[in-house]
Formats: C-alpha cells, structure tokens, sequence
C-alpha cells in the first residue's frame, strides 16, 4: 500500500486558493487516493452571487471529479467551506471558524496567489506577501499542525540564469514592503514598483520571491516546505489527460491561435519551454508534505517542480505539435459569420508584426459599424497583444534549476510511491501531451463538441485564404509604392517581367 496514500487518511487538511486550477486537481488526487481523510477545508469567498456552497457543489459536479464520487461517495461531506477573504485581516473569518481550524488543522497547502502578470504592486503585496504572512500567524496557533507547504513559482528568480533550491534574498525587507502599502498612495506606488521590482519582468515574480523570505523569516518552529513549480499546464495522466480550467499559461495562447486570432508570437525556437503538467505538481506536492511531516527537516527545503533538466522541450518543436493538432482537430470559429477573422491560426517563431494583427481587427470592426454592430475586434486583439507582450520574457529565455531535493524525494519514495504519486516528467511524451493539451482545451475549457470537427476545417482553410489574400495585398501595395519611388526597383521590376516572358516563350 502507497505510505503517501495512508499517511493523509483520517488527517483535517487545509487548503487555500481550492477553487483555482492546482487547488482543484490537489483536491481531487486526496480524496481519490485516501479517501479516508477526515476533512479537508478550503477556503472560499462569494463570487458572481454564488454562495460558499453553491461554489464548492460547481466544483464537484465538474467532470475532473467524476473518479472521486466513484471511492469517495460522501466526498461533499468531507469538505467544510470556510468563508474567508485574503485581502483582509485575519481573512474576514468567523470566530467559530477560526477557532475550529487553528484547533483541528493537520497540513497546509498553501497555494492561493494572484498569478496576473500586470497586478498593481498593492494586490500582487496583499495576496502573495501579506496574505502568506497572515497565515504563517495562523499556522503559528495550531497545535496539531505536523507540515505547511507553501506554493511559490519556479519564476521567483526569474532574473537569474542558473537557480539553487535555496531562498534568495530581495533588496527590500517584505515587512518594509508590506508597511510601506498601507501609507503610500496608489499614484506613489506604481511610481516606485518598476525600481522595485528591479530586473524582474513583473510584480508577480516580484512578490512570490517576497513571499518566499517571508516564509523563512516567520516560520518560527514550524515544518515548512517551499515547492517552485514552473508553468502549469493542463494535466499529464491524472484523473484523464489533458483536463484544464483556465487561460493561464499556454491554454490562452493555444485558444487564441486555434481560434484564428492569433498568427505569430516573437519566441525563441529553441528556448526550453519549461512546463509542467499539474498532476505532477500535486503529485510532488503531496509527497512532499508526507515527507516534511514525517522526517522533519531541520531545515526549510525547496523543491524545483520543472521539467527542463530532465526532459526539455522547446518552444518550436511546442509550437509544431500544436500546429499538427489543429490540423487533426481545429477549433470552432470565433465568431458564427463567415469571413470573422483576418488571422489564421499558427504559433510560429516569427518576429511579431503588429500590422498583419492590428490592421485586420481594424478592417473587421469596420464592417463591423457598417452593418449597425458594436465594434469588438480592435479590442479582443489589443487585449491579446499585452498578454503576448507580457509572455515575451519567459518565451524567449532558458534557466537551469537545481533538482537535489527533488531527486532525493524520489528517491525516497517505495516504487508503489512512485506509481501512485509520480512526479518523474522523464517518463512524459511531450508530443503525446500537447496533443492532449489541445484536445483539452477545445473540449474542457471551450466545451466544444468533437461533432463539429468538419465544419472547423472549413473554417480553417476560409481564414488561411483570407491570410494568403491579404498578405499578398500588402505585398503588392508595399512594391507598387517602392517601383513608385526607385529607379533600382523598377529595373528589378522590368528585369523579372521580361525573364518569365522569355521562359514562356520557349
């Protein structure tokens, strides 16, 4: 029997940001594997006029839980929601719930965090800075406490070349950070953030590595352990390949392109696309914190969750397999009219040309104001230029992380560990899970029916023609305009003409 699997039955865990992507597939893997678990709390805030309830009976009612219902019939009775709200002291808890979790909690995973690029430096401080230390306070009161696990990003350091499982020091102090937003204005801070922040790309990478010092300066006696995944993607075997959620990560890209509304992106070919699927996250995760809790580390350990050391996969050969699949099974068309988009849907490492993206969105929504319609496509595309711009520092740079503590675990996991709780990406086809990815994304994320592939391929082939068409516009305009101005061109010109009427000729 699996000594992960029975180390977390009758155990009372605590999981925060539950409801996003990773805290749903950690959840699931629990309850499938130790069904036996006496609780596990998540914490939960009302969102879109749903209550706690409402939202945790979404979740399970959601096919990544179809396996769980199947060993743990009674899993909704073994989760107890806990209104809580992270941008608040003590997180607007109740007292009977505070006092039920700081006398009954076991674990914590703590894996909540705004994961926006482009958060302002106040939010990005609250939920992975100030939020982190809150529950450090919280852990601090639990007297059965055996482990905390802390979810960073592989990022953290992003503005190092080679990265070590150790916790890097930031100019300024977090409790300097964490003071300063409480006084300082909003016009004053995003003065300061880009001096900040430093050589970092963003206040997310900024405030994870804040986050991390925090947990180190403030863990106090506790067992604590610090998990850096890299990107997280859809999922590798677990419950079913390819289940995905969200448009983080490659899964916007992926929608974008399949869509037809994104053509090119400037990436480096052979950069190593350093993802990770998330079942092996919370895979590590989980082994992890049967480890912290059952040999006690004297120190605080730091576990790199990628996948470029063991199994590296490029940008371009990424690029190719999602290309390939679109082919197989492209997606539905962005919009139901005919002729809706101007781009077709390739991710290439060609250099951005903003022309070719920008100028189609303005020719649509043209239309668009001709036939009496709200102009959209300026917009949508504007929106997905940012989020590529933003993307451009991961897609084009390669990093090194130090794996010790990873490989050391693995090693000390039985070989029915390793089966049930595998985190080994050696093992990971990578044309096989992209495939996958996409198919996920389509049917998962988009809900699209796998019936209208047919119709997707008609739709792919009308927007390569408009693709084709339209660059040759360009071209014939740009070389009209050039023959115009340049004695050189128009002898070129006349140079070209007159060689194919001699080899028709003959």
């Amino acid at each position: 029997m699996s000594m992960i699997a029975a180390f977390y039955g009758g155990k009372s865990i605590l999981i925060t940001g539950a409801t996003g992507f990773m805290g749903k597939v950690l959840m699931e893997k629990l309850f499938r594997t130790s069904p036996d678990l006496k609780v596990i709390y998540i914490l939960v805030r009302t969102k879109a006029g749903q209550t706690t309830q409402q939202r945790v009976f979404q979740i399970l009612n959601s096919k990544l839980f179809e396996k769980v219902k199947e060993v743990c019939p009674n899993v909704h009775e073994k989760i107890r929601a806990i209104y809580a709200d992270l941008n608040q002291n003590d997180f607007a808890i109740s007292k009977e719930d505070m006092q039920e979790l700081l006398s009954c909690t076991n674990i914590i995973f703590h894996c909540a965090a705004t994961v926006r690029f482009d958060d302002p430096l106040r939010h990005a401080v609250q939920l992975n800075v100030t939020a982190t230390q809150q529950l450090l306070l919280m852990a601090s009161q639990m007297p059965k406490l055996e482990a905390f696990i802390h979810i960073s990003t592989a990022f953290s350091n992003c503005n190092l070349k080679h990265i070590d499982e150790v916790i890097y020091p930031c100019p300024v102090e977090p409790k300097k950070i964490i003071d300063s937003m409480e006084w300082l204005d909003d016009a004053i801070i995003d003065e300061i953030t880009p001096k900040l922040i430093g050589d970092r790309p963003n206040t997310y990478t900024y405030t994870k590595a804040l986050g991390e010092m925090v947990v180190q300066q403030e863990s106090g006696n506790l067992n604590i352990a610090i998990i850096r995944p890299s990107i997280v993607g859809a999922t590798w075997q677990e419950p079913f390949p390819g289940w995905v959620d969200n448009l983080n990560g490659p899964s916007g890209l992926i929608i974008a392109a399949g869509k037809g509304f994104l053509r090119s992106i400037r990436a480096t070919p052979m950069a190593v696309a350093d993802l990770i699927p998330v079942d092996t996250v919370v895979n590590l995760t989980l082994a992890v914190g049967w480890y912290t809790a059952v040999h006690r580390p004297k120190s605080t350990l730091i576990y790199h969750c990628t996948s470029g050391n063991f199994n590296p996969c490029n940008w371009g050969k990424m690029g190719f397999q999602v290309l390939a699949t679109f082919e197989k099974v492209p997606f539905e068309r962005a919009f139901r009219r005919p002729n809706a988009d101007f781009t077709t849907n390739t991710i290439t490492s060609q250099y951005w040309n903003a022309v070719s993206h920008r100028a189609p969105a303005i020719i649509y929504d043209f239309y668009l104001r001709l036939t009496g319609r709200k102009p959209r496509m300026t917009k949508l595309m504007n929106r997905l230029l940012r989020t590529v711009s933003m993307l451009e520092y991961f897609v084009n740079r390669s990093w090194e992380w130090s794996t010790y503590n990873t490989e050391m675990l693995m090693s000390e996991l039985s070989p029915e560990d390793q089966r049930v709780f595998n985190f080994d990406v050696r093992q990971l086809n990578w044309l096989e899970y992209i495939e996958n990815y996409v198919l996920g994304v389509k049917k998962y994320l988009l809900k699209e029916d796998m019936a209208g592939i047919p119709e997707a391929k008609q739709h792919l082939r009308r927007l390569r023609n408009i693709h084709y068409l339209f660059n040759t516009a360009l071209f014939l305009i740009a070389w009209r305009l050039l023959i115009a101005r340049s004695q050189m061109a128009r002898n070129v010109w006349f140079f070209i003409l007159r060689m194919m009427i001699f080899y028709l000729r003959r």
